[in-house]
């Protein structure tokens, strides 16, 4: 069973570090390479990062599965635009397959719905086939195609993905 948790405090906070640092290691290591991955994890999914983040009006949260931490997702509403940005989804791989992505969708869906809200939309990597397909699966479709420079000579080279709710 999938529980989903709001972070707002400093150990929730801390958690979400650890859990990304597990994930993306693994993951997205073969995708873009140790040097990126750890670029990023210092940039985007630090404690410092992610704290910045929520003073931004991000929201974080964690997903349990059967009581265990399986995973984290962040969010960021534009009320203006109607739309929500999924700015992070991510699963450890022992609970992949499991619904956690779906029910994490589901359960941005109804925060949409709540915000009056009706574009979820994401980025996701072009090589990152695995996530792709699952998103596609949930009713997303790839919109563009985005490449962002992050710094340090990197760059995202992403799709842009939508789902009208």
């Amino acid at each position: 069973m999938v529980k989903i948790v709001e972070i707002k405090d400093a150990p929730g906070i801390n958690l979400v570090e650890r859990i990304a640092n597990k994930i993306w290691n693994e993951y997205y290591t073969p995708i873009i390479g140790k040097e990126q991955v750890d670029y990023m994890l210092t940039n985007f999914q630090s404690r410092d990062a992610i704290y910045r983040q929520i003073m931004e009006d991000y929201r974080y949260f964690l997903s349990l599965y059967d009581g265990k931490y399986a995973g984290y997702f962040a969010i960021h509403p534009d009320v203006d635009k109607g739309s929500m940005f999924l700015s992070k989804l991510y699963v450890d791989k022992e609970f992949r397959g499991q619904g956690i992505g779906r029910a994490s969708v589901a359960y941005i869906e109804d925060i949409c719905r709540n915000l009056g809200l009706h574009t979820i939309w994401l980025t996701v990597n072009k090589n990152n086939e695995g996530s792709i397909k699952a998103y596609k699966k949930l009713g997303f479709v790839i919109v563009e195609s985005i490449v962002q420079d992050i710094g340090n000579g990197f760059v995202m080279d992403d799709y842009k993905m939508e789902k009208r709710i």
